[in-house]
């Protein structure tokens, strides 16, 4: 059935504001398409626009339980709007879609997902200036629409995978804050030295508390601190391909496919198709920092061998494998994703040169405090980059089920039993 056919007809199928004007602080915020990325909105940072604009957007005002779709530049991604969400608004580039109760949100992802709609859209893309899919050919696409108590089984069986990777993004989320606390402790606020001035209670194991000085210099470090850059501790760009040596097929990782501390699905690329940036040959352990829009937040650090990388990365190899937490933290802390921002300049692509981001200043401790840190930490970015791992399965098994089951290739109670054995 039509796409259009399977929405509530007092709403239809609408995209969000054209011209949000400048940010306002107490403004209705947006999702923008940035903000929408595996199956999420992002609700960090959102863009808020005056009242009085988003007055003439009604329309496409968030009540909860809607999909959104984004349809211009990276067209097909796609998000049920949390009740949470409930008088948000959406940007140009997002389309909503208030499908019906009966047929169900979810349903209708899944069924935008299937490989045989996935191609339609590319046909219908307009890529004259960036791709973008209109609302005519969106309300046209084929939805698959088995019998009611197919859709649930079949939704059952796929949302189960589904709850298996947020819970470990959910997991992943926890465990980085939990790093970037400690990093923060140690080496921004420097807790430890001035716990010991204020009298406090040790907080830490006895053999790591021994490790801080009891006192903080003129600078206010901890005495015998010296302040030093990543380059201290990293190389910059350390391997790049060439013509003569560039492999057969790249799993390519770009900016946009890389966010706060994930790399989505890498793409796959023969020698001929490769985009000209992907050039940076990425290895585990390496923090990479996106110097195009840094704001953005396109950074990772790299869990696996075998991918490559975009030239708009500063890619920083540890010298020492026990630098690999210190570095991946110290170079995309809040902080210091802020500094880079302000640094970036060109109008249409603000950017940083990839030196500013391996020059970033941090304090430095002895290499006994550095090892410490790196037994305390490591634990925890080991467990992230696992979870990363199965969260990719998951995300295979879930891709490979989609079209089988919605075909009828493969039967419920055998992809239950698959669905079973995944970890």
């Amino acid at each position: 059935m039509e796409l259009g056919r399977l929405v509530e007809p007092d709403r239809g199928i609408s995209y969000g504001i054209v011209q949000p004007g400048k940010p306002v602080a107490d403004g209705v915020p947006i999702a923008r398409v940035s903000d929408v990325r595996e199956g999420r909105i992002n609700t960090e940072a959102p863009l808020r626009v005056a009242r009085a604009i988003e007055a003439a957007y009604s329309r496409t005002r968030l009540r909860g339980g809607e999909l959104l779709i984004t349809i211009v530049g990276t067209v097909g991604e796609t998000a049920i709007v949390p009740e949470s969400l409930a008088g948000w608004n959406v940007a140009r580039a997002i389309a909503v879609l208030p499908v019906r109760h009966e047929i169900g949100a979810y349903w209708v992802k899944l069924a935008l997902c299937a490989p045989e709609v996935r191609e339609i859209i590319q046909s219908r893309l307009n890529t004259t200036v960036q791709a973008t899919l209109n609302l005519g050919d969106l309300a046209k696409l084929p939805i698959t629409l088995p019998p009611r108590v197919d859709r649930e089984r079949i939704a059952h069986i796929l949302g189960a995978l589904d709850d298996k990777i947020d819970l470990n993004r959910r997991m992943n989320e926890a465990l980085e804050a939990m790093a970037r606390a400690i990093f923060k402790d140690w080496f921004v606020y420097f807790g430890p030295t001035r716990a010991k001035l204020e009298g406090r209670a040790p907080y830490l194991a006895p053999e790591i508390w021994d490790l801080f000085p009891e006192r903080l210099d003129d600078d206010d470090k901890p005495k015998g601190w010296v302040l030093a850059a990543l380059d201290d501790f990293s190389m910059l760009n350390p391997e790049s391909w060439s013509r003569s040596n560039y492999p057969e097929h790249v799993d390519y990782v770009d900016l946009s496919n890389t966010k706060w501390g994930t790399i989505e699905a890498p793409e796959r690329h023969n020698k001929e198709t490769a985009p000209s940036r992907a050039q940076r040959v990425l290895r585990n352990g390496d923090t990479i920092v996106g110097t195009v829009r840094p704001g953005n937040g396109s950074f990772a650090l790299v869990g696996e061998n075998g991918l490559t990388g975009s030239t708009g990365f500063a890619v920083l190899r540890p010298r020492r494998a026990q630098c690999r937490e210190f570095v991946y933290l110290a170079a995309t802390s809040p902080l210091n994703i802020e500094r880079l921002s302000h640094l970036a300049d060109g109008a249409a692509y603000p950017a940083v040169r990839p030196e500013i981001v391996y020059i970033t200043e941090i304090a430095r401790a002895g290499d006994e405090i550095m090892d410490a840190f790196h037994r305390t930490t490591a634990s925890l970015i080991d467990r992230i980059e696992a979870n990363k791992l199965e969260a990719r399965t998951l995300a295979a098994t879930r891709d490979l089920l989609l079209p089988k089951l919605m075909s009828g290739e493969v039967r419920m109670k055998d992809a239950d039993r698959i669905v079973g054995d995944v970890p």
